[in-house]
């Protein structure tokens, strides 16, 4: 099933129509019209508000096309799959992506798995490496034949699996519009590149992300700490209205901003919450936004 088809899927079986669904998210009718009928693509902050709205996972959203392809478009597929047998460090280096899905599983194997709606020779243009060496899994993501890095920044998503039972740490290099995290469950997960869009959804640990440039970060469920590294960048952290969370600012130069429904707010966080959100770096700014 394509986008639009899935996106009319979902506002039906919620009983909206496509008014009310235009009002909720503060769009017109006739943009709705678009997204249905293939002749338009909603953009990150209204994916992310659809995702909310109708209350599905990372993974439900993003694997029927979070960025879709225009309508009638078909879906390519590559697997990668490796067995683990012990507990491992982790290392992704994935380069140039649309999207990144990372999630934990009950598998003892770790999958890769690249999707795309405009590549269709994933198997002869990318080639996962892998490197197992004394209790560390690196994982390297290659581009070969023709295929352009930027043909690949516009179309290969990339979702992740990671056997449960063996993470205890992990490293991530990447570039994308959109990298989604959860369910998983991690003593470490370091991030490394430059993001859109971050989509936390169910991880538990700490959570580390550098990044030197804008982005936006959908907080649904963290259990433990998400740290934001940068250098003169701006970060918008949207969490749910009753979510409590303890926040420090430390570095040199940066500011931390609290916001209720849009309109700036006194600092409402809660130094004894479990879930920590810290801003590190120089001269940036992170909002703190409960819907």
């Amino acid at each position: 099933m394509d986008f639009a088809a899935h996106l009319k899927e979902l506002r039906l079986g919620a009983g909206l129509s496509q008014e009310k669904l235009a009002e909720q998210l503060g769009v017109s009718r006739q943009v709705v019209t678009k997204w249905e009928t293939g002749r338009g693509t909603p953009d990150m902050d209204n994916l992310i508000a659809l995702s909310r709205l109708f209350g599905i996972s990372a993974d439900q959203l993003l694997l029927t096309g979070a960025v879709p392809a225009p309508a009638g478009g078909t879906s390519y597929e590559s697997v990668t799959e490796y067995d683990v047998a012990e507990a491992k460090r982790f290392s992704f280096k994935l380069w140039n992506v649309r999207q990144v899905t990372l999630t934990g599983s009950s598998s003892e194997k770790l999958i890769v798995r690249l999707s795309s709606q405009t590549l269709p020779q994933l198997q002869q243009d990318f080639k996962i490496s892998l490197d197992d060496v004394r209790g560390r899994l690196d994982v390297e993501l290659n581009r070969r034949g023709d295929v352009s890095r930027a043909a690949a920044r516009e179309g290969l998503d990339v979702t992740i699996e990671l056997p449960q039972a063996y993470v205890r740490r992990a490293e991530l290099k990447t570039v994308a519009d959109l990298l989604a995290v959860g369910p998983l469950a991690c003593e470490d997960l370091e991030v490394d590149g430059k993001l859109q869009s971050l989509l936390v959804d169910g991880f538990s640990g700490a959570l580390e992300i550098n990044c030197n440039q804008d982005m936006q970060i959908d907080c649904r469920a963290l259990t433990g700490s998400l740290d934001v590294n940068q250098l003169s960048a701006i970060t918008r952290v949207r969490i749910g209205r009753d979510m409590p969370v303890s926040a420090r600012c430390r570095g040199l130069g940066n500011s931390l901003y609290f916001e209720r429904g849009g309109q700036s707010v006194p600092d409402f966080s809660d130094p004894e919450a479990e879930t920590v959100i810290e801003l590190n770096g120089v001269k940036s700014e992170l909002f703190i936004c409960a819907d």
